[in-house]
């Protein structure tokens, strides 16, 4: 997305941005600045990063993240919006005791969700599994996961989800679920632009909706 947004001249680097090892950039999503990080791969970064941005003054952190297909919902690429997400990493624990999952705030997954319909647009709510490195995804963890009802395997939302809840902070992740991790032709075919244009639409629907019911507009978290 932040190639795509500096390609098409719609973005350009936020100069506050105090963080030495990311950059901003900001730029204009249904009626407002936004800023965007982009390439934060993997829960200890994805981590870093929220942290940055809600002591920076942050209300709501959207993340989306490509993901590989688990228990199918449809053709890829679709998007899931997480409401759970299985703790297989390490860095949630840092925030939290050990339980399954990360939650998402069942408040900010159904906004998400009724948005996204009202755009026309289409995502399925349901958990991911998210782990440390591509290369645990062996046959046994898919097929555990699999057994879960688990969609699709990422790498950051259930770090994010349990800062989130520790911290009091509004997050929400999305995962694009582009391929089927290598079992298909064409496997990582993730649409127009790579991509871009439907996660820009998913994220544009959300925001709007966010504007619409005045939330998270404010330094008043709940």
């Amino acid at each position: 997305m932040v190639r795509r947004l500096v390609k098409e001249g719609r973005s350009k680097p936020f100069e506050g941005w105090p963080c030495y090892h990311t950059q901003m950039d900001a730029f204009e999503l249904a009626g407002q600045t936004v800023g965007i990080v982009g390439c934060a791969v993997g829960a200890p970064f994805a981590v870093l990063i929220a942290e940055e941005l809600f002591e920076s003054g942050c209300r709501l952190l959207l993340s989306v993240t490509s993901a590989g297909q688990i228990v199918p919902a449809g053709p890829t690429p679709y998007f899931v919006i997480i409401n759970r997400a299985l703790r297989d990493e390490g860095t949630s624990y840092h925030y939290a005791a050990a339980s399954e999952y990360g939650e998402a705030d069942p408040a900010l997954v159904a906004l998400a969700d009724n948005a996204i319909k009202a755009a026309g647009l289409l995502a399925i709510v349901g958990p991911t599994w998210t782990t440390d490195a591509p290369f645990r995804e062996t046959a046994e963890a898919i097929e555990a996961a699999r057994q879960r009802g688990i969609l699709a395997v990422e790498m950051e939302a259930a770090a994010l989800y349990t800062f989130a809840k520790a911290r009091g902070a509004n997050v929400l992740c999305i995962a694009h679920v582009t391929n089927t991790m290598g079992q298909a032709a064409q496997d990582f075919e993730k649409g127009e632009a790579d991509g871009t244009a439907d996660a820009l639409a998913v994220l544009a629907a959300i925001a709007r909706e966010v504007i619409v019911q005045n939330l998270y507009l404010h330094n008043n978290q709940r």
